[in-house]
């Protein structure tokens, strides 16, 4: 997942900013999914090695550790652990698979002191923790992975009776980085997609996201589970990459007229409501209606940044936080790039999260980037 700053304060004090609060506070529809409640996370469980180096060297040249950490991986965990830190008001389950072993036991413990639900977290003696050396480089953050798959490669989601299981959503990450789950499957397309077409069978709402890799895997594993998917939520990259639209140019900067197209690719793939876009300048999110929503950044110094790992993730946990609460976008949207920028502030992925209102004040603290909105 990419660098992602916070949010506009013009929004908190805006005329509009007040009517979406009132929107806010308005009850959600009776459904199937609204007489749910709470988050159940699963897919990859990763144990973050994360190293400070001076710069990313070239081959057979040398870089200097200036120091490390250790902390949460994985869409899963860093949402859940995320929504945590933030007081989430409804209960978070975890499921997947980890190694008996150190690091599983690590995981496993974390979850527990968080008061995350791990009975659907099992682990197995046929592999290891999964694990990812991160190598972050000073001042921008830029961050390179060196990953071991593990338990992860495992875990096909046997066992886990959504009818059972009272979460309202089911949010599944990342796809392309769960081989069990990316295999083939003859109904459905990927076993993926069947997981997710069972639990949106049983009343729930489900959500996805995908590792940024360099491949053509995409539209094979990552079109198929978009039939049985509510909210699809992934960085410009991956959303390119899925609809084969060219989203940055050859300078870097945002196409968004390309963005917008490949929202609406997304949709017609499958999605059910909501296709939401992330990127380093804000975030993006078009509904099935086809209403379109922006959010800027905020400007945050370099100095500020200790590292970019994990602010996919908790852009994730904001919006989903809000979806939950049945938030009008505008606001999950602003909810997520203030939670993505208290992320940066740690080289964790989870480390800078503190509670939604500390989040939130960062809006006031920086000055935002310009705006997004392109004109019509």
């Amino acid at each position: 997942m990419l660098q992602l700053g916070a949010a506009v304060p013009s929004l908190l004090s805006s005329n509009r900013a007040r009517n979406s609060d009132r929107l806010v506070r308005q009850p959600l529809k009776k459904s199937p999914s609204s007489v749910r409640r709470g988050l159940l996370a699963a897919g990859n469980w990763i144990i973050d090695q994360v190293k400070i180096i001076d710069v990313y060297p070239q081959r057979d040249q040398l870089a200097n550790i200036r120091g490390q950490s250790q902390g949460t991986g994985g869409s899963p965990y860093n949402v859940l652990i995320d929504l945590a830190r933030l007081q989430a008001p409804f209960p978070l389950l975890a499921a997947g698979l980890v190694g008996r072993d150190d690091l599983g036991q690590v995981i496993l413990k974390d979850c527990r002191r968080h008061h995350i639900d791990t009975r659907h977290l099992q682990s197995t003696p046929l592999a290891p923790t999964s694990y990812t050396d991160v190598m972050t480089e000073q001042g921008g953050g830029h961050r390179t992975f060196f990953h071991h798959r593990g338990a992860n490669a495992l875990w096909s989601g046997a066992g886990l009776d959504f009818k059972k299981i009272p979460a309202r959503i089911f949010h599944l990450g990342y796809l392309l980085l769960l081989d069990a789950l990316d295999a083939p499957d003859p109904t459905d397309g990927t076993k993926a997609a069947a997981l997710l077409r069972q639990a949106q069978a049983a009343g729930m709402k489900t959500s996805v996201d995908v590792v940024s890799e360099d491949s053509d895997r995409f539209a094979r594993i990552v079109l198929p589970a978009l039939r049985h998917v509510d909210y699809c939520i992934l960085n410009e990259i991956e959303a390119g990459k899925t609809t084969g639209f060219q989203i940055r140019g050859a300078d870097g900067t945002l196409n968004t007229t390309s963005l917008r197209h490949a929202a609406g690719a997304l949709l017609q793939g499958g999605v059910r409501e909501l296709v939401v876009v992330h990127f380093p300048e804000g975030g993006f999110a078009r509904t099935r209606q086809g209403e379109d929503f922006w959010q800027s950044s905020l400007n945050i110094p370099d100095r500020h940044i200790a590292g970019a790992a994990g602010a996919g993730d908790a852009f994730a946990a904001g919006v989903l936080l809000g979806l939950h609460e049945g938030w009008n976008l505008q606001k999950c949207l602003l909810t997520g790039v203030c939670v993505a920028a208290a992320s940066l502030s740690h080289p964790t992925c989870t480390g800078g999260v503190k509670s939604l209102l500390a989040a939130l004040k960062l809006a006031r603290k920086f000055r935002p980037r310009p705006s997004l909105q392109p004109r019509q």
